[in-house]
């Protein structure tokens, strides 16, 4: 019975090095999987001849919302671009209030600032007129 026994563990032994050594094997293919779909959204980034890039933001980029990438046609406004894709509320002059649910705040000094590409807007977001290529950012920042 003693011999029985030795032999039962020496299989557990074997069996479990077996899975231990194919554990360690399907990680290593799962680490090189998950840098494969890194690397294949970085080169997602560029951007189509029609398309725009609209991100939402808060506290000058310190906290992400939400990002979309967005096929335009030439003559598209940003307003309405926006109110197609995202949630928004505006106030009555126009002036943007909420995007994605969230809102600005006359008490804490916060309101919706929005740059294209890396420049801060000089229209309003109802008379801004898209290019193909724009790298839209709205931000909710203190404007004290």
């Amino acid at each position: 019975m003693g011999l029985l026994k030795k032999w039962f563990s020496y299989v557990g032994v074997l069996l479990l090095s077996i899975g231990l050594l194919l554990g360690c094997s399907n990680s290593t293919s799962e680490e090189n999987n998950s840098n494969t779909r890194v690397s294949t959204n970085e080169t997602s980034q560029e951007l189509a001849d029609d398309e725009v890039r609209i991100t939402i933001s808060i506290d000058h980029g310190s906290e992400h919302v939400n990002e979309k990438t967005i096929s335009i046609e030439e003559g598209d406004i940003l307003l309405e671009v926006l109110e197609e894709n995202f949630f928004i509320e505006a106030d009555d002059s126009g002036f943007i209030t909420s995007i994605e649910r969230v809102e600005s705040s006359d008490e804490e000094q916060t309101a919706w600032m929005y740059t294209v590409n890396g420049e801060m807007a000089t229209v309003g977001a109802g008379d801004y007129e898209l290019s193909p290529g724009d790298e839209v950012v709205f931000d909710l920042q203190s404007w004290e």
